[in-house]
């Protein structure tokens, strides 16, 4: 179906390349710049990761920073168990929610 549409444009002119270049920045603006901003903030938030976060890893380990280095940090998942992880291990920082008040009827 696509062939037959192509075959019946016009020979020569600009529209033979418009549409090839529209559907290449739909592409490029769809699927590529948005899956390069999350790989550019994913690796903002790894690289300012601290001590005492409360972070989440790619396997859903949740746990707390006690000890960060260059390619590594070390997480504490239970009093005394430690685990050592690659920062690109690491998927989230969890926040504390906020406790909600408790009402009596």
């Amino acid at each position: 179906m696509f062939l037959t549409l192509l075959l019946q444009a016009p020979a020569g002119g600009i529209t033979q390349f418009l549409f090839p270049v529209a559907i290449a920045a739909v592409v490029y603006f769809f699927m590529i710049r948005p899956q390069q901003k999350r790989a550019a903030t994913a690796r903002k938030f790894r690289e300012s990761l601290t001590k005492g976060a409360t972070v989440v890893t790619i396997g859903g380990l949740h746990g707390k920073v006690v000890d960060v280095h260059e390619e590594s940090v070390i997480v504490e998942v239970d009093r005394g168990t430690r685990l050592k992880f690659d920062r690109s291990a690491i998927a989230r920082e969890v926040t504390p929610a906020a406790k909600a008040p408790v009402t009596t009827p």
